[in-house]
């Protein structure tokens, strides 16, 4: 790696200049927002929300009822803004909110401008290096444009409440909704690896995970142990076990914290992260060549990879009828095909585009 292309950020942190957001994200996640733009009417309920949100109401919203980060108030936490977006290269710096709440959570909502809210009970769980590992995470969400999707979640649920006595408008939505569920969960993922490109801290990552699942002083936690929930969670009951944990996701948002520690932990420890670190990575100015088909293929390797690898019971009885899998794979992958092909030549019409933009 040149000198030119590494630089410290506070504490000898190396900034990435030019990063683009393809350097860490899952795979899964990439493939799940193809997938997801490919439903009927996603695009169209996508512009009608984000014209009935409007960006100034969520802004107004944090700054009358939240604290704003600055130099003056809550300086640390605006030295690790900054020291984050340097170090992913994001420009405008998001402005951040502290929130008061008894829940310890953080969120990237807005459209063109996002923003970064972290609530108090965040604040007090964790540690300084946790910290900067959350305020990265939530920096990876702003650099990858997650924050209009997630925007678009919370506002669906709300008018999911709102028209529950509509059946048909109710579970076209309640669709829509899973959908982003799964493709959040998958983003979660890559944002933890963004949080860790700021804080360059395994340990401080692993150590956030483990106090929101519940340790109080995580420095004297049997770290190894948390680990081996989640090998004992994967490799472990019936496929009755199999079917609870599918009816226990699927209305989460986020990836279950052991589950999610070890795909942090193990990507840390891969070849990929070491690689970012050297200055081997996709870079921002390069996104435009970037063909989106790969995106399709990455989510599809990485699916199958984790279907071939896995222990889980109802995984090798799917395994046996690979016909009816195979048919509906071939299916999703015609649909995908198909809405790639009339994108890319234009040809769909503005209430329903599918060119993979919002």
């Amino acid at each position: 790696m040149t000198q030119s292309s590494r630089w410290a950020v506070g504490g000898g942190r190396i900034r990435f200049p030019d990063l683009s957001s393809r350097a860490y994200e899952h795979p899964a996640d990439r493939g799940a927002l193809v997938a997801l733009r490919a439903v009927p009417g996603f695009d169209a309920v996508l512009k009608a929300v984000s014209a009935a949100i409007g960006e100034r109401s969520v802004r107004l919203l944090y700054l009358a009822s939240a604290i704003r980060v600055s130099p003056r108030q809550y300086p640390l936490l605006h030295q690790m803004l900054n020291e984050c977006a340097t170090a992913l290269d994001v420009q405008p710096v998001p402005e951040l909110y502290v929130q008061q709440s008894p829940l310890p959570t953080a969120m990237t909502v807005g459209l063109d401008r996002p923003l970064i809210v972290i609530s108090t009970a965040m604040l007090d769980l964790v540690d300084d290096d946790g910290l900067r590992f959350v305020i990265g995470h939530e920096m990876g969400h702003v650099l990858s444009g997650h924050a209009v999707y997630r925007t678009m979640l919370l506002q669906l649920i709300n008018i999911a409440t709102s028209i529950q006595w509509m059946p048909i408008g109710y579970w076209g939505i309640r669709a829509i909704i899973q959908g982003l569920n799964e493709w959040y969960r998958k983003s979660e993922l890559s944002c933890d690896r963004a949080g860790l490109l700021c804080g360059q801290d395994p340990k401080a990552a692993l150590r956030v995970h483990a106090t929101l699942a519940g340790a109080q002083n995580p420095d004297e936690m049997d770290v190894a142990g948390f680990l081996d929930q989640a090998t004992e969670y994967t490799t472990t009951g019936d496929v009755r076990d199999s079917l609870l944990k599918i009816v226990q996701i699927s209305s989460q948002t986020h990836p279950l914290a052991a589950l999610r520690a070890a795909e942090l932990q193990q990507w840390a420890a891969g070849p990929e992260y070491r690689a970012i670190l050297s200055g081997e990575y996709p870079r921002r100015s390069e996104d435009a060549a970037a063909p989106m088909g790969e995106d399709v293929k990455a989510a599809a390797a990485s699916y199958a990879n984790a279907f071939r690898t896995s222990s889980d019971p109802l995984f090798r009885v799917v395994g046996t009828v690979g016909t009816v899998v195979g048919g509906v794979g071939n299916a999703a992958a015609g649909r995908v095909r198909g809405w790639w092909t009339a994108g890319r030549d234009g040809d769909q019409d503005d209430g329903d585009r599918s060119d993979g933009r919002p």
